[in-house]
């Protein structure tokens, strides 16, 4: 496989929120607006390069029994890193995400993509593919919080687009408005894929 194709495919192709359905927690979580969405893409974006990165240079030293626990270890170090420069250089993104940062040690895009991937390639493969992973997470994040932004809040990074006489949907900056926005845009997406294989044949 290309490294070009290695880097893409998690855009579109294997996208981890819209074709895999990975990470969804913060997703849904932290997808009330456009700065939250960026800061946690590229928390998690970073984490993923850097444990890709270490796994695939220590995999052939790592004993298989073990490897999930080292696996762990590793990421748990990149995330504390992501964790503390936050802290000290963005404190109001940082008390924003609250515990979704720590959380990125168990997210399921991360321990997934060193399981399925790192472990198995060369360094700068396992690298492209953590790029292409954090900026598909990254761009799926940030769609659902634009539609949920404007409807919930009338704003669009923080400034009003929608005019005074605009009545919030609270519904949209809700746990509901999560799931709905994000079940609409997968069903959009899917309808898409459907259509472009209808075409093909």
């Amino acid at each position: 496989m290309s490294a070009t194709s290695e880097l893409i495919k998690g855009i579109w192709k294997e996208n981890p929120v819209f074709r895999l359905a990975l990470g969804l927690c913060p997703v849904l979580a932290l997808s009330t607006s456009i700065p939250n969405a960026i800061g946690m893409g590229i928390a998690l974006t970073f984490v993923l390069i850097g444990s890709n990165a270490i796994i695939s240079a220590i995999r052939k030293g790592v004993p298989g029994k073990i490897r999930i626990c080292i696996f762990i270890v590793v990421i748990a170090a990149f995330v504390t890193i992501a964790d503390m420069v936050m802290h000290a250089y963005q404190p109001a993104l940082h008390k924003s995400l609250g515990i979704f940062v720590p959380l990125i040690v168990v997210n399921c895009i991360v321990l997934g993509r060193a399981e399925a991937f790192a472990q198995k390639n060369g360094i700068w493969l396992s690298i492209l593919d953590a790029i292409g992973m954090g900026i598909g997470f990254t761009a799926a994040l940030t769609a659902i919080a634009i539609i949920r932004e404007i409807l919930g809040f009338g704003t669009l990074m923080g400034f009003p687009i929608l005019g005074q006489s605009f009545e919030p949907v609270i519904l949209m900056i809700l746990a509901p408005g999560a799931f709905i926005t994000m079940g609409l845009m997968l069903g959009g997406l899917n309808m898409i894929v459907a259509r472009q294989k209808k075409a093909q044949k």
